[in-house]
């Protein structure tokens, strides 16, 4: 089977600041925390949900090798050797 592949990043960047008086890790992290117990599963949730109303697509996920607190790949497919009737 011949297959084509397409890559698109949508990458996040987290940062925060601090004040000048800040030692330095007195948080412990509690900013990356909040965003990965609320807002990342939260934004990969309706990332998922929106492409599964796309017709005739699969949306799944993928691990090469790294953590998921580090990166997520979405892989969408397309079948284009199973036929879709009245598909555009």
């Amino acid at each position: 089977m011949y297959q084509e592949e397409k890559t698109f990043t949508l990458r996040f960047s987290l940062e925060a600041q601090f004040p000048d008086d800040y030692e330095g890790d007195d948080d412990e992290y509690a900013w990356v925390r909040a965003w990965e117990a609320r807002l990342k599963p939260e934004m990969v949730k309706a990332v998922f949900e929106s492409l599964r109303r796309a017709p005739h697509w699969t949306v799944h996920s993928r691990n090469r090798g790294k953590s998921p607190e580090d990166e997520i790949e979405v892989v969408l497919e397309r079948n284009f050797a199973e036929p879709h009737p009245f598909s555009n």
